[in-house]
């Protein structure tokens, strides 16, 4: 176990075995009322892909459904690996320096999907690791609400204006995400060192949460990760993620840009994700749903699932249009795991659905 980790047990963090390793989270879960005032969360669940060379970005370009090679050092982007068919096999939050491209994922899908982005390298001048254990990227904190943008000058000259854009200091990098309840939200990689020395006076003036807090102000945010448990699932625009920048319609191909631009132009798009709230703990990614009025098939599936401290979830919902539809205007009318489970309550989305461009 690294030093930050052992940092966080002495904190109070609890030890977590993802599969793939062990991590440090603490448990407890954070309310929406105080990711709105203002949190701070240690994301310890997250991998890290560099990829370098002087094909690093044209490489990406060719594999990914967004736009690497004009991707500049103040942006930062979504973007999809997909398979020939057009199903997601991960998403990325994605960025780069003077030397590398950083492509960040679920920790869990992280070795096969960088074992399979190699083999597609050939003769390309570009080589992939694991950036997690890079000095500067070895600390994920994650910061929102409405006090967090006022702590965050004292260790940055400016901060990123902003989602999706990112600055550089001597305090490591921070990224600005997409924003939740309309406030900013920001990632800050730093060493280890830092974020220790740092800690202290995050935790002070912010409320400290831990992974859960995190994915749940993505969740709220309306930006969905592909974990193992819904790879090959959807393709991009099932999540959303032609809504959230994720997905260029002008670039070159790229596997499954095929069937992803077929999604886009031809026919209508009948199934979009959604943010709903489950009074079930053990509601997770991967998780079937049903309506009342149709149970014999599902008729969506959870992408991602966060405690939302009221006992229960929030979550991120891939279903059909006509569920959404039929769920929002009829409580309890789509239920997990069954016609007769736990009911699912649907919140406001923070972008329309049917947009094309945000």
């Amino acid at each position: 176990m690294n030093n930050w980790n052992q940092f966080l047990l002495a904190q109070g963090a609890r030890s977590a075995d993802t599969g793939t390793a062990d991590i440090a989270d603490f448990g407890t879960a954070l309310s929406v009322a105080q990711l709105q005032d203002g949190f701070v969360a240690p994301v310890t669940d997250q991998g890290l892909i560099g990829v370098n060379g002087d094909d690093a970005a044209s490489f990406l370009h060719s594999q990914l459904t967004n736009d690497v090679e004009h991707l500049n050092q103040e942006q930062v982007r979504l973007a999809g690996y997909c398979t020939p068919k057009g199903r997601l096999l991960a998403s990325f939050l994605m960025w780069r320096n003077a030397t590398t491209v950083y492509l960040q994922l679920s920790r869990g899908i992280q070795a096969p999907v960088q074992k399979r982005l190699q083999m597609f390298v050939l003769r390309a001048k570009a080589k992939l690791h694991d950036a997690s254990g890079d000095e500067a990227n070895q600390v994920i904190l994650g910061l929102g609400g409405k006090h967090a943008s006022a702590v965050l000058p004292q260790w940055f000259d400016s901060l990123p204006a902003t989602p999706f854009s990112k600055v550089e200091g001597n305090a490591g990098t921070l990224l600005r995400v997409a924003d939740a309840f309309g406030l900013p939200r920001y990632q800050w990689l730093t060493s280890a060192a830092n974020a220790e020395a740092i800690w202290p006076q995050l935790t002070e003036k912010l409320a400290k949460g831990g992974n859960d807090a995190w994915h749940l102000s993505e969740i709220h945010a309306g930006v969905p990760q592909i974990s193992q448990a819904t790879q090959e699932q959807f393709v991009p625009q099932m999540v959303n993620f032609e809504l959230l920048g994720g997905v260029n319609f002008k670039k070159g191909c790229y596997p499954g840009q095929e069937i992803v631009a077929r999604s886009q132009y031809l026919g209508k798009l009948k199934r979009r994700t959604t943010l709903v709230s489950i009074a079930d703990a053990k509601a997770v990614a991967g998780n079937e749903l049903f309506a009342v009025s149709d149970p014999q098939q599902p008729c969506g599936m959870i992408v991602n699932a966060a405690a939302n401290g009221d006992g229960g979830v929030d979550a991120l919902v891939e279903m059909k249009l006509a569920a959404i539809e039929e769920g929002g205007s009829t409580p309890g009318a789509v239920r997990l795991g069954s016609a007769e489970g736990a009911a699912v309550r649907f919140l406001a989305m923070p972008y329309v659905l049917d947009a094309l461009d945000l």
